[in-house]
């Protein structure tokens, strides 16, 4: 396994489809399942390569399995906090540490930028990864946001690490 920041010559739709089959997995029962049916190919390609947020990809002998993105917070009210804005692996990856093992880079590479808190969002009803990230270290909030996914209000409850 090698975990290294996105590369120009990487492949977007690769990198893309972790995305993809992360959400149809990890959020089958959450967001409408028509929804993530209807969630196309390279749906997140064309948004990858930004100034900011920092991508890191994880490969297993050349094949991207996961990625975690990592930046300045994106809310006002918490700029002086590092954010990990995602995490994903592809499902068959899931349950053998390669998560944690992301989630500690993205943390790492914040902490190097100079950010002592650090803080995410998940979704309130995905009890797997709230307890993936209870178990390394972060804590839950009060801060709520809410939003439509599918015709569906779903809630996001933030977690900060320090």
């Amino acid at each position: 396994m090698e975990i290294r920041l996105l590369k120009q010559s990487d492949d977007l739709f690769k990198l893309s489809a972790v995305y993809e089959q992360s959400w149809k997995c990890a959020y089958k029962g959450i967001v409408p399942q028509d929804y993530l049916d209807s969630i196309p190919a390279g749906r997140w390609a064309s948004g990858i390569y930004k100034p900011e947020p920092n991508n890191l990809v994880m490969t297993d002998s050349g094949k991207i399995i996961g990625t975690s993105c990592y930046c300045r917070s994106r809310w006002e009210r918490f700029s002086d906090f590092g954010e990990v804005v995602s995490l994903y692996l592809l499902p068959e990856y899931t349950g053998r540490g390669y998560g944690r093992q992301l989630l500690e880079r993205a943390v790492t590479e914040l902490n190097a930028l100079g950010y002592e808190q650090i803080l995410l969002w998940v979704l309130e009803e995905n009890l797997n990864a709230r307890g993936f990230y209870e178990k390394l270290g972060f804590a839950q909030t009060d801060e709520r946001m809410y939003f439509d996914i599918g015709g569906k209000k779903l809630c996001e409850i933030m977690y900060v690490k320090k």
